[in-house]
């Protein structure tokens, strides 16, 4: 037995320097080009000698030996399936949760059916008229949860009319005023804005809104209630 504990400890220690050899490379080569994004899980993706690497909310296809970084989709031509799509979804999925509900602005049916995640900002046409709708979107069951995305970025009108909606009294009450344009008074507090921003640039947000579903699909723009309604009855973006 001690022979044989002996043999299955030197097969481990002359196993696993490989093993990790990988992951060490991989991880070097990527915190040369993104230093300041955090490797989330590194893994073999469908095709031999390439990585899966999920870095904050995106996936990477890296080499084993690191030299190569692939950024793209990766299809199933046999499926017909979009691998990376499905995944992403996942991945979305847990950093909205990993956010939490109690750093989002959230708008609720009495009877809640879906939920969605709106990045919006308060300035934009299109998120003030989706906006506008918030009652035909909770008529027909679906939770919108609001994260702010200035678009005009940090210290901009739209960014403090943010934190100031962001640090009332009533956050469901000022937004709606903001949305409105009308005049809010300036605050300061503690708030999740720059979180906010931070996940939308992970998520890739082009143009606000854009709506996320619970699943991590992706509706770029404004959807009028049913158009949404049936989306989500579909559970996948139009």
């Amino acid at each position: 037995m001690k022979k044989l504990n002996f043999l299955t400890g030197l097969l481990l220690a002359l196993i696993f320097p490989f093993a990790q050899a990988d992951d060490i490379a991989i991880t070097k080569a990527l915190e040369k080009v993104m230093p300041e994004t955090k490797i989330e899980a590194i893994k073999p993706s469908e095709i031999k000698g390439l990585n899966e690497v999920i870095l904050g909310s995106n996936i990477f296809y890296v080499s084993d030996d690191g030299k190569y970084i692939v950024q793209g989709r990766l299809i199933d031509v046999e499926n017909r399936a979009d691998l990376t799509a499905q995944k992403l979804g996942g991945v979305r999925k847990n950093a909205l949760e990993k956010m939490g509900k109690g750093n989002m602005i959230v708008f609720k049916p009495k009877i809640g059916k879906y939920t969605v995640y709106v990045f919006t900002d308060i300035d934009c046409g299109y998120c003030r008229k989706l906006h506008s709708e918030i009652d035909q979107y909770l008529a027909q069951g679906i939770t919108i949860n609001y994260l702010f995305f200035p678009r005009a970025g940090k210290g901009s009108d739209s960014y403090n009319k943010a934190v100031s909606v962001w640090c009332s009294k009533d956050r469901n009450a000022a937004l709606t005023s903001a949305k409105k344009d009308q005049k809010l008074d300036n605050k300061t507090c503690d708030n999740p804005v720059d979180k906010h921003m931070r996940l939308a640039e992970e998520f890739e947000v082009k143009g606000t809104p854009m709506i996320v579903t619970e699943n991590g699909a992706i509706f770029p723009g404004y959807l009028p209630a049913m158009e949404l309604l049936q989306a989500l009855q579909k559970d996948k973006p139009l």
